[in-house]
């Protein structure tokens, strides 16, 4: 059973993902109305405003954490979606980071310029175990607004898939005290291999 603590290998901040030599999965929850036509499609419909900024995790445990095993309003449809690893590390290479870290901005008027012009943003949250309690390390969540919410809609996306199904029956094994069975069940999420440089300004 997780401890609460970053062991000795784990950096405090890394992405860990279900990935494959050519696509990165990440998650998002929506209402129904949005998220099974994506599913069934396996592309997001006219209705999915791409003039908005939207954000996208690599870590299933934290989606749950989230949307709250699926229950909360509006995130009832949890979805997996495959996207190209070539579309997401250049959403990296062009973030920055939501909020101001000295020493790794020259200054907070720097940060902020780099905040107004950047089309994606990068938060590194509080990595959550079965139980959905915080971990000692962080996991991604990325936001993409302008040109990479649209490429990202309908340019990276590769599949999309449903696991709602999925997350009820991890949830429902966890409530059963089935800790060994529910991890089994959970996506094989490894260190993501980013580019450096793409990493570079962002921990």
């Amino acid at each position: 059973m997780s401890t609460g603590t970053t062991t000795p290998h784990e950096p405090p901040c890394r992405i860990r993902a279900l990935h494959t030599a050519d696509t990165v999965t990440v998650y998002q929850a929506y209402a129904p109305s949005l998220g099974l036509p994506a599913a069934r499609n396996g592309r997001f419909p006219a209705a999915w405003k791409r003039d908005r900024m939207t954000w996208i995790k690599p870590s299933f445990l934290w989606m749950m954490y989230r949307c709250g095993w699926a229950t909360k309003a509006d995130q009832e449809t949890v979805l997996a979606i495959e996207i190209t690893r070539e579309g997401f590390d250049r959403a990296l290479r062009r973030a920055c980071l939501s909020h101001y870290v000295p020493g790794l901005h020259a200054d907070r008027d720097a940060w902020q310029h780099a905040l107004r012009h950047s089309p994606a943003r990068v938060q590194w949250d509080t990595e959550r175990d079965l139980r959905l309690k915080p971990l000692g390390h962080r996991s991604l969540q990325l936001g993409l607004s302008g040109e990479m919410a649209r490429a990202y809609a309908d340019e990276w996306t590769v599949a999309i898939r449903d696991v709602t199904p999925l997350a009820r029956k991890i949830h429902a094994l966890v409530r059963a005290g089935d800790d060994r069975s529910a991890r089994a069940l959970l996506p094989d999420e490894r260190p993501y291999p980013a580019p450096e440089e793409a990493l570079a300004h962002l921990r």
